[in-house]
């Protein structure tokens, strides 16, 4: 097997082709599921290439602790099977979990519909200094109630709903959203796992075919895979509404899960990587203090040694 590492900088470079930034000229359907990069890999590589890169995420992980200047805020998004908790679980599992956290977003309850919906978002953005996981997020209130706007209903808003003015601005919320949490230091990613039809109807029946996955089935999943055109429609426009630069959406081609996983964590390494931080200095004082205390660890006389008793 090749080193991995030699094909690292070959991965790095594919990953513009999936960024959009500008949501002007955006189109879903360019973007292939299957995609692997052209790069030749099998799962067997890219297996191998993850684990090489995760030691990299590290390293940065631990700048960004450091420094406490910046913070991360990862956005996973996707269709019912998509793959969102075992990206999850393998890209981050190389990390120190003392910098990352991960929170689940399910449906609002009631004290969370008395908020405007932004509100739980901002209170579970990350603080300086550590990485924040969205497994979904606020983008299911411009997805799933844009699919089922009956359930706007519930969530005591003045005036009409579900008209174009009302999208376009819930859209233009995200948008300041994202800006303002960027303007003060969060890296904003966002990332949308594109799989086929097909491919969700094969991981549907594999979690009732295999025992051991049907705790994850849901008689939910096939109801709103009957609305799999609408969300796809929901995601073109929510997509090319909020992409910016300060705040990019990454289409991942998720067919395959181990590329995918690629995707995701060479996106995140190449933005942290991007920060350019080193590791913090301290002041001069704090220098001679541990300077200090490490010459009375090094002085430091050894215990006496008891005699055994005869």
């Amino acid at each position: 097997m090749s080193n991995p590492l030699n094909n690292l900088n070959r991965f790095l470079k594919t990953l513009d082709s999936y960024q959009v930034t500008d949501g002007k000229t955006f189109d879903l359907d360019h973007f292939s599921p299957d995609d692997d990069g052209g790069l030749g890999l099998d799962k067997e590589h890219g297996k191998a290439l993850l684990a090489a890169v995760k030691t990299r995420l590290q390293e940065l992980q631990e700048l960004l602790y450091a420094n406490q200047t910046r913070s991360l805020l990862i956005v996973l998004q996707g269709m019912d099977t998509a793959g969102k908790d075992g990206t999850i679980k393998h890209v981050m599992s190389g990390v120190n979990p003392q910098g990352v956290s991960v929170t689940s977003f399910k449906q609002p309850g009631p004290s969370e519909l008395l908020h405007g919906f932004l509100w739980r978002i901002h209170l579970a953005a990350p603080q300086a200094g550590r990485i924040v996981v969205f497994n979904r997020s606020h983008y299911e209130d411009v997805l799933v109630t844009r699919v089922h706007p009956e359930l706007l209903n519930n969530e005591h808003l003045p005036g009409e709903t579900n008209t174009p003015e009302f999208w376009q601005g819930r859209y233009s919320d995200i948008r300041h959203l994202e800006h303002y949490l960027s303007r003060q230091g969060t890296v904003v990613l966002k990332f949308f796992l594109h799989i086929s039809r097909e491919e969700q109807r094969k991981r549907l029946l594999a979690r009732l075919d295999i025992p051991a996955k049907r705790w994850k089935f849901s008689t939910a999943d096939l109801r709103e895979r009957e609305f799999w055109n609408e969300y796809k429609t929901a995601y073109q426009d929510a997509i090319t509404a909020t992409a910016r630069e300060h705040a990019p959406w990454t289409v991942v081609p998720a067919n395959q899960k181990w590329y995918a996983r690629l995707v995701v964590i060479g996106t995140i390494i190449r933005a942290l990587h991007n920060l350019n931080q080193t590791m913090p200095s301290p002041s001069p004082e704090i220098t001679r203090q541990l300077d200090n205390y490490r010459d009375s660890l090094l002085n430091e006389e050894p215990p006496a040694k008891h005699k055994k008793k005869s």
